[in-house]
């Protein structure tokens, strides 16, 4: 069974920090680029970090360029978001995602696999 579990989400004060995870079935996991979005109310969901197989690759949005970390853990399954500095414009549901392919990856249709996403909120 394939599954992805996101958790961590939370709500917080503007400058605050939070670090989601994701937790991945192993054939999801390994080999599979694996990839953070992130959807507000009233848009559409956009492309926050994502992160090779091998785990060598990075690539973010520019606006969470310098403030943003992704990271993995082969051994465990599990790719982190660290998230600094957050800004009430951050307020969304993360969703992590895997996909085939070793590289990087920044648009929704290059993951088959999402998970069921965690609120992040950001206040002022």
């Amino acid at each position: 069974q394939f599954l992805l579990i996101e958790s961590g989400g939370r709500s917080v004060q503007a400058g605050d920090s939070v670090r989601l995870s994701c937790a991945a079935s192993r054939q999801m996991f390994i080999n599979n680029v694996m990839g953070w979005f992130r959807q507000a109310p009233g848009k559409e969901r956009e492309f926050v970090a994502s992160i090779s197989g091998d785990g060598d690759l990075t690539d973010y949005a520019q606006p969470v360029k310098d403030r943003f970390t992704i990271s993995r853990d082969n051994a465990k399954n599990t790719v982190l978001l660290e998230m600094n500095d957050l800004k009430p414009e951050d307020t969304a549901v993360y969703y992590c995602a895997a996909g085939p392919g070793g590289l990087t990856a920044t648009t929704p249709g290059m993951y088959n696999h999402w998970g069921q996403g965690t609120q992040v909120t950001v206040s002022s």
